[in-house]
């Protein structure tokens, strides 16, 4: 998990997964519109797997 990615996660969470597939962009970006803080959650754990 790089620093860029955790800003990015940090500042705009569906950006960040980009590279982790379309199911990971759909599910942040949903939780990000229901509220930020659960949308940069989902960006850093989706991020710290280490499977995908």
């Amino acid at each position: 998990m790089s620093l860029w990615r955790v800003l990015l996660a940090i500042l705009f969470p569906p950006l960040a997964v980009v590279g982790k597939g379309c199911g990971s962009v759909l599910i942040v970006f949903i939780l990000t519109v229901c509220g930020w803080i659960p949308g940069v959650i989902a960006a850093l754990i989706i991020l710290n797997n280490p499977n995908r």
